[in-house]
């Protein structure tokens, strides 16, 4: 019988990089092309259930039901708050330095909402309801980030 040794708790600090990509497929290429571009915001229709989801996706999360660019309509660009966070606290991860506002608009058209960064505000002004905007970075890069931030309308 060999003997065993006995360890206490004990911590480990290590960082992991993982570099990968990410496919996201004919109708997110579509989208992001049309956003960058174009200055468009476009969500995906299923015919079957009517439901309009942003950012597009190839599959209806419902009834799953195949979709593609032949169901693809311009949303917003405006939109309404429906929650929203503030981030106090600065991580690699985050797209901007913070503090960050976080909030989750629902584009006119679309049938659910997506978290995104606020500017342009104070937090304090920021009520659920409020008609947002979005602001389009200058200089494109086929990422989400085409869109800078949305701020309130007016």
């Amino acid at each position: 019988m060999t003997q065993q040794d006995t360890y206490g708790p004990f911590e480990v600090d290590q960082q992991i990089v993982a570099k990968c990509r990410y496919y996201v497929g004919q109708i997110g290429g579509r989208f992001y092309e049309l956003l960058g571009k174009e200055r468009k915001i476009t969500g995906v229709r299923c015919e079957t259930c009517d439901k309009v989801y942003w950012p597009p996706r190839s599959t209806c999360g419902r009834c799953f039901s195949m979709l593609g660019e032949k169901d693809l309509v311009v949303i917003g660009p405006e939109g309404t708050l429906e929650t929203f966070t503030r981030i106090a606290y600065e991580e690699p991860v985050h797209p901007k330095k913070g503090p960050l506002i976080y909030g989750v608009i629902r584009l006119d058209g679309a049938g659910s909402g997506m978290a995104h960064l606020i500017g342009g505000v104070d937090y304090d002004a920021l009520k659920i309801g409020m008609r947002m905007r979005p602001v389009f970075n200058r200089d494109p890069k086929g990422t989400m980030l085409d869109i800078d931030h949305f701020e309130p309308v007016g």
